[in-house]
């Protein structure tokens, strides 16, 4: 149920920023798309397919979906930022009838179910088609019955037939049964039972019938779900509410079912959320003593809503259902109920109404960067971290995040880019970190220890092509806003030099050197610095090895202008003027062809320049 939000990126004509080739190159250079969850929780074809604690769907977020975005990911369940998301860390996810968080959601229910008179139509006739179908006299015969039961012992006998022939994987059988009104009986006999034993019993019949099609689920809920769903949301109130002990868990389960079947069809989240006591039913779960499998179906059923642009800022500005999915997200046992919290965080990070909000939130950032850090459950991860993407998407957020606690969500998206075991947390780790750094950020971030290196190694060792993208995105926008009078400027020559040999990002680390190096004050310190002088002549002698192919090309002439400049610092001479340089120069002044046009002549500049020094 989650499909990764739109990929508006934005860009920042920031002083120093990147050059308009680069930015053709990288059309994403300065902030990532955020992230909502990738896949819907729960299937409506689920089949009978029992997954872990009994619940009959789809077995985990990241495998069900029903249109994908997101959480039908990361999906999707829940629709990373972007995409995201986190990385989203993505979660998220995240997702089956993929929601991009778009305007369908958030649209009059009127105008989300599609045409009301057209809906109708289809209705009528699909149940004039059934109606007169022998294959399911059957299902006539049990809702006729059902319909027809008066008294307790009746009653009791034809729920039982309605669970046995209900019970099947047939998808088309689930929609002959909704269609000929199988749901609207079994509401009216759920409104008359007072027994818990037969409100499961209906319960359970009920979850069956809802095994259907969307079409045929969608208008069910036309049919019956003003007066269903307020029923159901009261019947689990009763078992709940002041409740030391639950003794109802299998209704309470079924119930959860029922709704959360109505949850994987996107135009029914807003709708359902609008039911009065539905926020109060999902903030239950970390304040009553539930079972697993009843904590995790219920926070399946919020990831499914949270999953719907309509509804992110009503789940947000709802404070306790807030501080319950926190709660749950860092406290709670069952490692399937904290992927779903930390999939609900990253879909309501997705929301540009709550970045400045949520970022402010102090309990939020520690929650997402505990599970982008400690979970073992590697889309929990992602999720997080997806989410903290997408929180720094927002510019307002950047110092924020990066002061956060002395620097405790940099050093968790560090930790992520340098070893998190899955390719998608790597690489939205990388974002966020990308999406941080600015012109205000970026002095505290280079400071932090270890970042720019573990940038610089990724850039060059992952064995992801999109997160050595990433990462050296992230060194040269922090590299862009640092100068040499800050006391990370060394550090940031040293991550230069271990990222020069990256063959993925089309010449933006060896630019860096040509930027650096057009700034008379950073001339000396740039030819003094340990390996620097003999990274630009690898760079430049790196066309004898790699024969036409561009980036090498770019190096070459990168590296080759950025001695040029070196040079006109009559002080440097004598440093450049050693073996290797002096190769590298040779070897760019004998390039033939237009490709070598720039390099040939910024060679024959700088030998020029110091042979007039007499050196």
């Amino acid at each position: 149920r989650n499909t990764p939000t739109g990929q508006n990126y934005h860009r920042r004509a920031a002083t120093g920023g990147p050059t308009e080739d680069e930015k053709k190159q990288y059309p994403d250079y300065d902030d990532n798309a955020t992230y909502t969850s990738h896949h819907t929780h729960g299937s409506n074809n689920s089949n009978g397919i029992y997954s872990q604690g009994g619940g009959r769907f789809v077995p985990s977020p990241n495998n069900s979906g029903i249109d994908s975005s997101g959480r039908e990911r990361r999906g999707g369940g829940h629709s990373v930022s972007g995409g995201m998301s986190v990385a989203s860390a993505g979660s998220g996810p995240r997702f089956a009838t993929s929601v991009t968080g778009g305007s369908v959601s958030s649209r009059p229910l009127d105008v989300n179910l599609h045409d009301n008179v057209r809906q109708k139509g289809i209705a009528k006739r699909k149940r004039k088609e059934y109606s007169k179908d022998p294959k399911y006299t059957p299902v006539r015969r049990v809702v006729d019955e059902l319909n027809k039961a008066i008294g307790v012992e009746k009653r009791r006998s034809a729920i039982e037939r309605a669970c046995t022939e209900f019970d099947h994987p047939n998808e088309q059988q689930h929609n002959a049964e909704l269609y000929l009104g199988a749901a609207n009986v079994l509401c009216l006999v759920l409104s008359m039972s007072e027994q818990e034993e037969e409100d499961r019993r209906i319960c359970s019949a009920l979850e069956m019938v809802y095994r259907a099609e969307r079409d045929a689920v969608i208008i069910s809920y036309q049919d019956v779900g003003a007066a269903l769903v307020p029923l159901l949301l009261r019947k689990v109130a009763g078992y709940e509410k002041g409740r030391k002990v639950i003794t109802a868990e299998a209704t309470i389960a079924n119930i959860s079912r029922i709704l959360l079947h109505m949850t994987r069809i996107s135009e029914l989240r807003v709708p359902l959320v609008g039911h009065p006591g539905m926020l109060a039913a999902l903030e239950r779960v970390a304040t009553l003593p539930l079972s697993m499998e009843n904590r995790v179906l219920r926070m399946r059923l919020l990831a499914n809503l949270a999953n719907s642009e309509g509804n992110k800022v009503t789940i947000f500005n709802c404070s306790s259902l807030m501080e319950a999915t926190m709660k749950v997200a860092t406290l709670d046992k069952s490692e399937n109920a904290r992927e779903y919290a930390s999939a609900v965080l990253m879909d309501l990070s997705s929301c540009p109404a709550n970045h400045v909000a949520m970022a402010r939130m102090d309990k939020v950032l520690a929650t997402l960067v505990k599970l982008a850090v400690v979970e073992d459950k590697m889309e929990t991860r992602e999720y997080a971290v997806s989410a903290l993407q997408n929180l720094a998407f927002e510019k307002q957020n950047r110092m924020q995040l990066v002061s956060y606690g002395s620097g405790v969500v940099i050093e968790a998206l560090k930790k992520c880019t340098s070893s998190d075991s899955n390719d998608k947390t790597r690489r939205r780790s990388a974002g966020a970190l990308t999406n941080l750094a600015c012109d205000e950020t970026a002095e505290k971030m280079a400071n932090h220890s270890g970042l720019l290196q573990t940038l610089a190694q990724a850039s060059v060792a992952d064995k992801n092509k999109d997160v050595q993208q990433r990462a050296t995105l992230a060194l040269t926008k922090l590299a862009n806003s640092i100068t040499v009078k800050m006391s990370c400027w060394d550090t940031l020559l040293d991550a230069l030099i271990t990222a020069s040999p990256c063959n993925v990002a089309d010449g933006i680390v060896s630019a860096m050197f040509r930027v650096k190096t057009r700034s008379e004050e950073n001339r000396t310190s740039m030819a003094n610095h340990p390996r620097l002088l003999d990274t630009l002549a690898e760079l430049c002698l790196r066309t004898k090895d790699i024969d036409n192919e561009k980036s090498a090309y770019k190096d070459c002439e990168n590296a080759t202008k950025s001695i040029a400049h070196l040079a006109n610092d009559p002080l440097n001479h004598k440093l450049i003027c050693n073996k290797s340089i002096l190769a590298a120069l040779v070897h760019g002044a004998s390039l033939v062809g237009q490709t070598g046009v720039v390099t040939r002549d910024a060679a024959i500049l700088a030998m020029e320049r110091m042979a007039m020094e007499h050196v």
